[in-house]
């Protein structure tokens, strides 16, 4: 399964994220320095992971996963995705209820 297009428009934020698959749930931990760290259950092959984190990504934010496309890192555990139609402020505003407890920080992974 090819990894999602990246037709996204080039002015919408990045979000770096850093990816653990293969976990036992979905989640998304927090942030690590300027990374959000996230786990997947799916595993790394065939862009199963990748497609795993943008659907997990998209209902964090309350968006469509179209909205959200891989720019780079599709064989990496470090992402780039590109989401579309929100601001940094917002991407962090609605991250934050979904980020573990000790995760909570605000990030500065978004650009």
């Amino acid at each position: 399964m090819p990894a999602r297009a990246t037709a996204a428009k080039p002015d919408a934020p990045l979000l770096h994220v850093r990816v653990q698959p293969r976990a036992r749930r979905n989640e998304i931990l927090g942030w690590q320095g300027d990374a959000l760290r996230v786990r997947v259950t799916a595993p790394p092959a065939d862009g199963q992971a990748n497609h795993a984190v943008a659907d997990l990504l998209a209902d964090a934010l309350g968006i469509a996963a179209s909205r959200i496309a891989l720019v780079r890192g599709a064989a990496s555990r470090d992402k780039l995705f590109r989401v579309e139609r929100l601001s940094p402020s917002d991407v962090r505003a609605r991250l934050a209820p979904s980020l573990s407890p000790q995760g909570r920080g605000q990030g500065e992974g978004i650009s």
